[in-house]
């Protein structure tokens, strides 16, 4: 598959701040095997993205710089295919890299289908079985899995998914490159002072969670707040239509998103954590802290199965009678607040290296 009188070329496509995240441990470990790499931001996410690679002290190659305000997936699936191609049909790397199931995910990959480059797939073979939830992630990993010539599972559940799709041919299972970031992040932070009032740490962003879930998930949430003995931490994320439903969250400290570096002082301080993120519950589980997802199906069923995470939905008395009982019951508490690893043990981008070493060689 390729031509080692020369390094080999990798080039990494990515556009929000969670493939930012995950896939910068991958380029680190990319470049001490002895490839040549570079780093294309679309902007999908432009500011939480820089935000990102300021957290680490890096930058990408080369920025797109798509974002517009309010794009659909449509739209910045258009921005991405018509300003991708110039730039694969120019540099011609032997092979691309994309993580996940966001837009500029399938839209890359569909690129370099297009310029016969192939393919490999970062956290490939997660799955809900439900096209329309979580939408449109659910979709686009199943699509890009259709077509990627290498598969990066982050579990063995994932990896037994691929295999009764496309057969066990060019699957590894990794681990979660997440868990690299994190373990590794985390291993930088020194202690922080125990909060006056226990913290729960809240993310929501999904699209499936705008409208009516938003506003269920908002009297939950304000159903905790009154209790008056906890601090709901709620970074907002900058979709207008998210602002709009939990700015003003009484009894709620809202902020600006916060940088990778908080996120993870924020998870190491947190009782708990309350989110519709996929990442957090592959992150927050790592550092024992107990998750509840406002979600009614999640594609990371190896948290579940370890007890540490719960997918609750978005009714608000279940929202905050789970939150109660991990607040009001301390054999509760102590049985779901334990590290487990599920997605691997921080490795999981050497292992990606080494085989891209072996198969390009």
């Amino acid at each position: 598959m390729q031509r080692v009188g020369r390094a080999a070329h990798i080039m990494t496509v990515l556009g929000t701040r969670p493939e930012a995240i995950k896939m910068l441990p991958v380029a680190q470990a990319l470049r001490g095997a002895g490839f040549r790499h570079s780093m294309v931001s679309t902007g999908q996410q432009r500011e939480l993205v820089a935000q990102v690679f300021a957290g680490f002290g890096t930058w990408p190659d080369i920025d797109l710089a798509l974002m517009r305000e309010r794009q659909t997936p449509n739209q910045i699936l258009a921005a991405i295919l018509t300003a991708l191609p110039p730039l694969l049909s120019a540099d011609r790397p032997d092979m691309l890299l994309v993580h996940g199931d966001t837009s500029t995910a399938l839209a890359a990959t569909l690129a370099a289908h297009h310029a016969g480059i192939p393919v490999g797939h970062v956290e490939a073979g997660l799955r809900s079985h439900d096209l329309s939830q979580p939408s449109p992630e659910e979709m686009n990993r199943v699509a890009i899995d259709a077509i990627a010539a290498w598969r990066f599972a982050p579990s063995e559940q994932a990896a037994a998914n691929l295999a009764r799709e496309y057969g066990a041919g060019r699957v590894l299972v990794a681990g979660n490159t997440g868990i690299d970031a994190l373990l590794a992040m985390a291993a930088r932070i020194p202690p922080e002072a125990p909060p006056t009032r226990r913290r729960i740490l809240v993310t929501v962003h999904r699209r499936e969670s705008l409208g009516a879930p938003m506003q269920a998930i908002a009297e939950g949430l304000s159903r905790i707040a009154a209790r008056g003995d906890v601090e709901l931490l709620l970074p907002l994320h900058p979709n207008p239509a998210v602002r709009a439903a939990l700015s003003g969250l009484a009894g709620a400290r809202v902020t600006e998103p916060l940088s990778y570096p908080e996120m993870v002082r924020a998870m190491l301080s947190a009782h708990h954590v309350i989110t519709d993120s996929g990442g957090l519950q592959e992150e927050a589980p790592a550092l024992g802290k107990p998750v509840l997802v406002l979600r009614n199906v999640t594609e990371r069923p190896e948290a579940v199965a370890t007890g540490v995470v719960r997918v609750i939905g978005q009714e608000p008395a279940r929202i905050a009678a789970e939150s109660a009982l991990l607040l009001d019951d301390a054999a509760e508490y102590a049985a779901r607040a334990r590290p487990v690893f599920p997605y691997g043990d921080g490795r999981a981008a050497l292992r990606i290296a080494a085989a891209l070493r072996a198969a390009l060689a």
